[in-house]
């Protein structure tokens, strides 16, 4: 994959930015359709999400809550197929999970009635999707209560200082991997050119044999 120059600069607005990155969209889908995003995460990264379903009304012509509809929410850890959330919940809801390792990680929501139906008619979903990635930002409205305005807003810059340091982390393992396989490659490449030079220096030296062999040969007649 080819890579783009990024400047000094625009690499640490980007860890900023990462330290608590939010991702809001709505989408249609079906009743019982499964709608899956991929997220790559550092290890040990506080993922919360919030989701809220909407069931078009015909009557009314609008898109409302139905009771009767739950949502599956599934969180799978890509490399190790490691489930870190597998829960049902109301219309709207929320989830909260903390990737165990650095990678991919799937995150899937399916809308479904709640209990066993023998006929589910054909319904379309209207859903409301909101994650946010990065620690957890404490609670202004219960902090005011016992500190001081800016205590709060120190706690919060050192969390995403900290939040900061465990992307550059994952930064310099992922470097150090690349390393490592070119160190590889590069000494595979340099024992396959000697391989070549030995094959050669011997090819000659029976090449010059056989021929010394050969005109002694005629001398000899």
């Amino acid at each position: 994959m080819a890579r783009s120059f990024r400047s000094p600069l625009f690499s640490l607005a980007t860890l900023v930015l990462f330290a608590w990155s939010t991702s809001a969209l709505h989408f249609y889908m079906d009743l019982k359709e499964k709608r899956c995003f991929i997220e790559e995460l550092p290890s040990d990264t506080v993922v919360e999400g919030q989701y809220r379903a909407l069931e078009w009304h015909e009557g009314e012509q609008k898109y409302k809550e139905n009771p009767r509809m739950g949502v599956l929410v599934e969180v799978t850890e890509m490399n190790h197929d490691n489930s870190l959330v597998n829960t049902r919940g109301p219309t709207t809801g929320r989830f909260t999970f903390t990737s165990h390792d650095s990678g991919d990680h799937t995150i899937c929501i399916s809308p479904s009635y709640v209990g066993s139906t023998w006929f589910s008619p054909s319904s379309h979903i209207r859903m409301d999707f909101d994650i946010a990635i990065g620690k957890a930002r404490p609670d202004l409205d219960h902090d005011r209560s016992h500190v001081s305005e800016v205590a709060a807003k120190v706690r919060e810059l050192n969390v995403k200082l900290e939040d900061i340091r465990r992307e550059q982390q994952y930064q310099r393992e992922r470097e150090a991997d690349f390393r490592d396989l070119s160190e590889v490659t590069n000494s595979r490449a340099v024992w396959y050119s000697v391989a070549q030079i030995v094959v050669l220096v011997a090819t000659c030296a029976w090449q010059l044999r056989h021929l010394k062999h050969f005109f002694d040969d005629r001398k000899m007649r």
